[in-house]
């Protein structure tokens, strides 16, 4: 098959790199000693920190998401330590994993995947350690595995109600430049986030944010690191932030990523994922009527603007419908993982989207439905087309 046209990203990660983006990157090696280098990630590194909602500093580290979970756990929690990890999904599982690789003490609440945690099971969990062997709460924001939003705030409340001094240390990968953020307000203690998702980059750089207790708890943690240690990354020149080489052509992409941002405002960012995430909602629940397919968030308000995790009836198979939908019509969308492998279809929403790349892509999905004989509600692209005139 020839197919014309451009195929649509629709993944929970990665998504689309702009035009612009790709352009910036797309130019000669530089000299990175330069002080017109140093200023130009001096900064990046303010702007992302504006996104954040944070005073506190910044580490860039060429790496992946699972670079920013290591670097916070070798800095935060020492040997023999332990962290609480609210089980999720498979991020979350994949944190507390590499927690216990690291010889971390593990403890994990198990939660209804389908549903925003409880913050009162985890303040239950808190109270019992009184010896405050749990130096940090791990949370992810948005579980890209089951589209669910966790509400930073209030596992706050719960440590602050327990009075138990553990960090909060958030996941905020699959939210960052997508959802609203206020770290400091929110009594987050040090946020990650990663390039490939709402910043509209390609993977290969991670973030570390850490508030003031973050980083009094770095000085004094005895656990032994280099490449990953922020007391390594202190340097006025630029290769000493990144204890090396830094990444250039990631950096002028980065660059340009925060200019688009800026133009069109954090606000109407914000507003724009929120209403495209409305439109697929809107699509899901009609096509939902017909008993074969359903949210697997059951809870509406927790439903992320940047991912929407959609569940089959027996007999269903997603993986041949997101099959068909990339081989026969160049739209890609993600397929479940961990426990939900072969069980869930995940519309990714989040980076550089607007309202005709989403309902292409809804159009694809409806149409892959008709052609699998999977039983719907017609009418879900209208649904969607409604839910955008009704802004």
């Amino acid at each position: 098959m020839i197919r014309r046209g451009r195929g649509l990203l629709q993944l929970p990660g990665p998504t689309n790199i702009p035009e612009r983006v790709l352009r910036a990157m797309h130019r000669p090696a530089v000299d990175f000693g330069t002080a017109e280098f140093a200023r130009l990630l001096d900064g990046c590194l303010a702007d992302l920190a504006t996104i954040a909602g944070t005073r506190g500093r910044v580490f860039v580290y060429a790496a992946l998401g699972h670079g920013a979970w290591e670097a916070a756990l070798v800095n935060l929690v020492g040997p023999n330590e332990a962290v609480l990890v609210p089980d999720t999904g498979r991020f979350a599982r994949g944190w507390a994993e590499m927690a216990g690789a690291l010889g971390i003490g593990v403890r994990e609440v198990p939660t209804d995947p389908r549903r925003p945690l409880d913050p009162a099971r985890l303040e239950e969990v808190l109270r019992a350690d009184r010896g405050h062997a749990i130096r940090a709460v791990l949370l992810c924001h948005v579980e890209t595995s089951t589209g669910v939003r966790h509400d930073p705030r209030a596992v706050r409340a719960a440590l602050d109600r327990a009075g138990h001094p553990a960090l909060l240390v958030v996941d905020a990968i699959a939210s960052f430049a997508a959802e609203s953020l206020a770290m400091d307000a929110w009594g987050i203690d040090c946020l990650l986030a990663a390039s490939q998702k709402g910043l509209m980059l390609p993977p290969g750089l991670a973030f570390v944010f850490a508030g003031p207790r973050a980083l009094e708890a770095a000085g004094r943690c005895p656990r032994p690191r280099k490449y990953w240690d922020w007391r390594g990354r202190d340097g006025v020149e630029s290769y000493e932030k990144f204890y090396g080489t830094p990444p250039t052509q990631m950096i002028f992409g980065l660059r340009e990523a925060l200019d688009m941002l800026r133009e069109e405002g954090m606000d109407a960012v914000f507003a724009r994922h929120a209403r495209l995430a409305r439109a697929v909602r809107a699509a899901v629940a009609r096509w939902a009527e017909a008993g074969a397919l359903f949210f697997h968030c059951l809870e509406p308000e927790a439903r992320a603007d940047t991912v929407t995790a959609v569940g089959f009836a027996d007999g269903v198979e997603p993986e041949r419908i997101r099959t068909r939908a990339r081989e026969g019509f160049g739209v890609a969308f993600g397929g479940g993982i961990g426990p939900f492998r072969g069980r869930l279809l995940r519309i990714g929403h989040m980076g550089d989207l607007d309202e005709a790349m989403v309902l292409g892509a809804l159009g694809v999905l409806e149409l892959v439905l008709r052609l699998e004989g999977v039983p719907h509600a017609p009418g879900g692209v209208e649904a969607a087309i409604a839910a955008l005139a009704a802004r």
